[in-house]
């Protein structure tokens, strides 16, 4: 069976697999096995995930910092995908190899094909101050496109902590709750003592001198003795989106 020894899974060798099934000559667990394991379309300078789909509930994640424009044309030319940390320059490469593109630029998201899923459930995205929502958007957005009620609460950080008094119903009403907050990094640890809902922190670059690019709110998140609360890395809104979408089922 080529298939199984192949380096790429393409279509045609997926067929071949499925064809040599039908015909009993490989076994259920074989074929379940090779499919779970179908590694990737080699394209040499970027390998293409064929069915993380599939294996893991969510489309590949593209990360454009660092790509060349030839490499990010190949990615998009395959399949669905949700590039981040995108702008209007990268927009245009993507675009010139597919029509079905779509830019959030406050996000830096490019959605390529169609990446919603079957999910449902209600995630509120917070925000210490203002400066945090493009961040914040970067998991919004995501929650969006893959199909999920998102609900945006922005700039109700501590420095006036009585801004985010009238949301808590809506929060405990919420399926999770993502919150971003950079500087001292406090508000995740605060809104999870206020509710059972579970929180996702991201901690923001946002901050002065000792903020240190993000890493003291990182910190102050990590010793929260709040329970219910998880982190992530530092502006990873994307991180915190995907943690919810396995978190809900979407897998």
């Amino acid at each position: 069976m080529r298939f199984l020894e192949s380096e790429s899974g393409t279509m045609d060798e997926i067929d071949e697999l499925l064809r040599d099934y039908k015909k009993g000559e490989i076994d259920h667990e074989t074929i379940k096995s090779a499919l779970l394991n179908i590694p990737y379309k080699d394209l040499e300078d970027v390998k293409i995930d064929t069915l993380r789909d599939i294996r893991k509930g969510l489309p590949e994640a593209v990360y454009c910092p660092g790509k060349s424009d030839e490499q990010l044309r190949k990615i998009a030319d395959e399949g669905n995908r949700i590039f981040t940390r995108a702008d209007k320059k990268i927009f245009d490469i993507v675009s010139s190899v597919r029509e079905d593109v779509e830019f959030f630029e406050d996000s830096g998201i490019i959605v390529v094909g169609d990446v919603e899923q079957n999910v449902s459930g209600k995630v509120s995205v917070v925000t210490a101050g203002s400066s945090d929502v493009p961040v914040a958007e970067e998991a919004a957005v995501t929650l969006d496109v893959l199909g999920y009620d998102v609900d945006r609460i922005y700039d109700v950080g501590v420095a006036g902590i009585h801004r985010l008094i009238p949301y808590l119903e809506d929060l405990r009403r919420s399926d999770a709750v993502i919150v971003a907050a950079g500087m001292d990094g406090a508000l995740p640890g605060i809104v999870s003592g206020f509710i059972g809902t579970p929180v996702i922190g991201i901690p923001t670059s946002v901050g002065y001198g000792v903020a240190r690019e993000g890493r003291s709110a990182l910190e102050t998140m990590l010793n929260s003795c709040s329970t219910g609360l998880a982190v992530v890395n530092i502006d990873n809104g994307y991180g915190a989106a995907a943690f919810v979408h396995h978190m809900l089922g979407g897998k």
